[in-house]
């Protein structure tokens, strides 16, 4: 029950927040207000008292909500399904695959270069050969909660955020690519072989199967709806797919010979969403109204999100270090690589100044990869996880920010959009003018 209450008071903390930031005139996204509720919440403050309930005591505590997280990210995926509408993709596809692409492989070069150059000068007890390859694809990831949460606030519209979606879903199958090479070069780098195995089969298995559990899910779901006739029982089923689709993601299966069957869940929600949107002729409502039901979940995710930024990274001096190196570098490449590909797709000026800054941001996806590097060992997995964690911080706090500023420069987000008190002002004139 303490669970219970923390979180309860995790979603108000984040709410009052944005309050806060409202009556202080501090134009931050409500992204940024959750995590700052959520470090109060979390172990490094309010948990420092030890009072069950008022705040979360420890990370311990934090793991048996992750649940919440995990419906969260799947929603998120689901919901940015809607991206990859056909009529969408027929103007946008092919420039958004190539941008993706190339941003992506750039940062994890330039993260690579820069890292391993460091190696090469400091040695290897300042950087390790293999946690240098391995930061350098975890680069390659974006974080599409917090700039999904940055569009739907402030309603941004317009060629810079209809390109932004789908590359930020897009970075999930190419960082899982790049990324499960990366590990195998760095294992071989410790001593052992090349395993073709778990660098090309398994990533690309992956893949595939996240796909087609994606499609089949959603193909399953349209049929099922056509069963009811009201639109609230159809959002209910729809969300009730989701969940389990979730679930299903989350099992892996052994193949023999070490191959194995694994799925990204971010890929397979990612599918459900964008089949249903393509099949049902109910989509469009039912989307909305998953917007408003989805709100609260949001909102919680971003607050646990904060109350879990371990600051006991700041104890390890060299590991900040190479941490602002790595922020530098990544986003150097996020924004030359969005640049450069987006003037080859003949991309308009707004595309090529303003893509690049809404690419920062980097938080789930990038710690589920710290996970995997573990397995490089005690201490370059350690070493690789305080890093990351001090980016996280970083990106976080400051990324859906920097998402709102190039959004509004690029003339997306209009002037007192995202301001709920604006907003009545504005829906009461409509009504006077009428």
């Amino acid at each position: 029950m303490h669970l219970l209450l923390a979180t309860a008071l995790a979603l108000f903390a984040g709410l009052m927040m944005t309050r806060l930031f409202k009556y202080c005139k501090l134009n931050f996204p409500d992204v940024t207000a959750f995590l700052i509720a959520g470090v109060i919440v979390g172990p490094y403050v309010l948990g420092r008292f030890g009072i069950h309930g008022i705040g979360f005591t420890s990370m311990e505590d934090l793991g048996s909500v992750s649940f919440l997280s995990d419906v969260a990210l799947g929603f998120i995926a689901f919901d940015i399904g809607n991206e990859f509408r056909l009529a969408q993709l027929r103007k946008t596809g092919r420039t958004a695959l190539v941008i993706g692409v190339v941003q992506s492989l750039l940062a994890t070069v330039l993260v690579d270069a820069v890292l391993i150059a460091m190696y090469i000068v400091m040695g290897p007890e300042v950087m390790p050969l293999p946690v240098a390859v391995t930061l350098g694809a975890i680069a390659s990831a974006t974080a599409p909660a917090a700039t999904l949460m940055v569009v739907r606030q402030y309603k941004a519209k317009g060629p810079v955020t209809e390109l932004l979606l789908p590359i930020v879903a897009l970075d999930d199958a190419v960082g899982l690519v790049v990324f499960s090479v990366s590990i195998g070069i760095a294992h071989a780098l410790q001593g052992g072989e090349i395993d073709a195995v778990t660098v090309v089969i398994d990533p690309l298995l992956e893949i595939v199967f996240s796909l087609i559990l994606g499609t089949v899910m959603g193909f399953i779901l349209t049929q099922v709806e056509k069963i009811f006739f009201s639109n609230s029982n159809r959002l209910s089923l729809t969300i009730s797919f989701v969940v389990m689709t979730i679930a299903m993601a989350s099992r892996e299966f052994e193949l023999g010979g070490g191959v194995r069957i694994s799925f990204s869940s971010l890929l397979v929600c990612m599918m459900l969403g964008t089949v249903f949107c393509n099949m049902s002729e109910y989509s469009v409502d039912i989307m909305e109204r998953s917007l408003r039901w989805t709100a609260p979940l949001y909102a919680t995710f971003f607050v646990l999100s904060g109350a879990g930024l371990e600051f006991g990274v700041f104890s390890h001096p060299v590991n900040i270090m190479i941490g602002v190196v790595y922020i530098i570098a990544r986003c150097i490449g996020k924004y030359f690589g969005a640049h450069v590909s987006s003037t080859v797709m003949g991309c308009g000026d707004t595309v090529r100044k303003y893509l690049g800054v809404t690419l920062f941001p980097q938080a789930g996806v990038a710690l589920g990869m710290v996970v995997t590097a573990q397995d490089l060992g005690e201490e370059m997995g350690s070493m690789i996880r305080n890093i990351i964690l001090f980016s996280v911080l970083i990106y976080e706090l400051a990324g859906p920010q920097l998402t709102r500023i190039a959004l509004t420069k690029a003339g997306e987000i209009k002037t007192g959009a995202g301001d709920s008190s604006n907003r009545a002002r504005f829906r009461k004139k409509e009504k006077i003018v009428k």
